[in-house]
């Protein structure tokens, strides 16, 4: 990666957006997108997030670029890649920012041309927004920067997805399996989506805002979803998924049960694992 290298985004919205006006911040000039809202391009060209946009006729676009960066849904993702895969060229090096891995990983790998490289990565950094118009809120600092290599990947591959993160700020870059990367994002990302959507759904939640503080507030921040993108990797991971939900219902459950049989010692003794275990991980968090 250096100044001449040419990136191109494949779906324009908020990650997308971002990682576009993340990379022209590092220094990267030429940096265009493909998406199928005019709209969307029409935005970033004006606020400079790219050089170039096109909705249709983008074939050459592919056939320069030396990076590709996909921005889509887990199912579109794939039909993108066995309609237009066939424009990409040799060491050409891409990846994505899907919540999902398993099923779209191995698909994605088998699709592509020979000499093109796809090396799964996953940006732990969105907004309870979407559209590129909200792609300046993103940060990256804080947040975790996934790669998941299979054994198609190369050392060049796996380097790359470091470098990228590197110069869009990500401070931790971790490296996991396919697999565990869709059993962990069971548990800290969907299920806790999970929770809060199961609250505000809630016969007249929207009452509670006369009467709520900091920990309902928190709690259900991230209740407000893109529906069609939280439905899709939900069922995508429904495997990981229910079996977290299954595992939160049964601690939920033992809590239950403290407070019918009024087990004063057993619910502090849980209320102090919680605590201890927040705490680690508090320390975790700012060790890096």
């Amino acid at each position: 990666m250096n100044s001449d290298s040419r990136f191109v985004i494949v779906g324009l919205g908020l990650l997308g957006g971002a990682y576009a006006l993340g990379l022209r911040k590092a220094g990267f000039q030429h940096v265009a997108a493909i998406d199928i809202s005019e709209e969307a391009l029409d935005f970033a060209r004006r606020r400079d997030y790219i050089e170039e946009g096109r909705a249709r006729d983008f074939a050459d676009l592919l056939a320069r670029a030396d990076y590709i960066v996909f921005s889509l849904y887990p199912t579109t993702f794939i039909q993108w890649v066995e309609q237009y895969g066939q424009f990409l060229r040799p060491g050409c090096l891409c990846t994505d920012v899907s919540g999902v891995k398993l099923g779209l990983v191995d698909r994605v790998q088998a699709l592509l041309p020979a000499g093109v490289e796809f090396i799964a990565s996953h940006p732990m950094a969105g907004k309870e927004r979407s559209g590129v118009e909200n792609a300046h809120l993103v940060d990256f600092a804080p947040a975790n920067f996934l790669i998941t290599p299979t054994e198609r990947n190369t050392e060049a591959g796996v380097a790359f997805a470091r470098q990228l993160a590197q110069a869009l700020g990500f401070a931790r870059v971790h490296v996991i399996s396919p697999a565990e990367h869709d059993r962990m994002i069971g548990y800290v990302s969907q299920l806790t989506h999970a929770i809060a959507v199961s609250l505000m759904c809630a016969p007249g939640a929207e009452r509670f805002a006369d009467y709520t503080g900091d920990s309902f507030r928190d709690l259900t921040r991230i209740a407000s979803l893109n529906d069609a993108m939280w439905a899709e990797l939900f069922l995508w991971n429904r495997e990981y998924l229910t079996e977290e939900i299954d595992a939160f219902t049964a601690r939920l459950q033992q809590l239950k049960g403290c407070l019918e049989r009024g087990e004063r010692e057993a619910l502090r003794e849980m209320f102090r694992t919680s605590t201890a275990a927040r705490a680690a991980f508090d320390r975790k968090e700012r060790e890096g």
